[in-house]
This record gives C-alpha cells, sequence and structure tokens, in this order.
C-alpha cells in the first residue's frame, strides 16, 4: 500500500518543476517508469529526464494547485490546475490549464506509472499565433 507522503512527494516536486528538475527524479520515480499524456508516451527515468529538461527549459514560472487527492492501495488519483509562462505562448502571460493524474507507486513509494489527462488544445494550441485562432473559433462553433 502506497503511503500518503509518497503522494505528497510527488506533489511537492511537481510545484518545483524548473530546468534543474531532473536532478530529483529517482526520489519520485523509478527506474522503468511509464508516462504519458495527450501529447507523449516515453519509458525510463532517463527518457522521462529529457522530455521534462526539453519542456522546462524556456518555461519562466510554473505552479500547480491541487484540488482533490485520492490514495488507494498503489493507485493515486490527483486533479489540478497548472499554471505556467512561457515566453512564446499566450504572449509571455499565464495560462492556465485544468487536469488530472492517474499514478500507480511501486513497493518502494515510488510512482512507476503515471498518466495526465488534460487538454491540449487549452495548454498549447490555442496559444500559438495562428493555429489558436482557428481552435478557439471551431471550440466556439461546437460548443
Amino acid at each position: 500500500m502506497a503511503e500518503p507522503a509518497a503522494l505528497e512527494a510527488f506533489c511537492a516536486f511537481f510545484n518545483k518543476l524548473d530546468n534543474t528538475c531532473t536532478e530529483k527524479l529517482y526520489e519520485v520515480y523509478t527506474e522503468n517508469i511509464i508516462f504519458s499524456d495527450p501529447l507523449h508516451h516515453i519509458e525510463g527515468r532517463e527518457a522521462l529526464a529529457r522530455y521534462f529538461s526539453t519542456m522546462y527549459e524556456n518555461v519562466e514560472q510554473c505552479h500547480f494547485t491541487y484540488h482533490t487527492r485520492q490514495l488507494q492501495g498503489q493507485q493515486a488519483f490527483v486533479t489540478w490546475t497548472m499554471t505556467f509562462i512561457h515566453p512564446r505562448l499566450a504572449g509571455g502571460q499565464a495560462v492556465k490549464v485544468e487536469g488530472c493524474s492517474a499514478l500507480t507507486f511501486a513497493a518502494d513509494g515510488r510512482v512507476e506509472r503515471h498518466r495526465d489527462y488534460f487538454d491540449a488544445g487549452a495548454m498549447l494550441y490555442e496559444h500559438l499565433p495562428l493555429m489558436g485562432s482557428a481552435i478557439r473559433w471551431l471550440k466556439k462553433r461546437l460548443a
């Protein structure tokens, strides 16, 4: 059974994400971590380190507000709002994205499976100069 402290450590780790975050991945993730989100599927801690390093090299700020945390056995579910600033998205203004993470913990308390669910359009595509206006228009038409 995973401990609540393991879930708290996971949440704390994500609120310290920056371009040096890969130094602490071994504390949170197992060597054979399987990570996926709407944009990527990554296997292995080294590949995840490269992904985080690339993703956060230009992020100026990133913070998570956690809403719901549920832990049962080795499984956890966390809902969150991520607020980040990237100079090439939304004119450098803060972008907020709501999402959730489904986690599976190993016996040692580290995460062995991590799946994020969020709207990729709200995170990325809607904030790109040409594509953003088309996606926002399409969302309004479908609503």
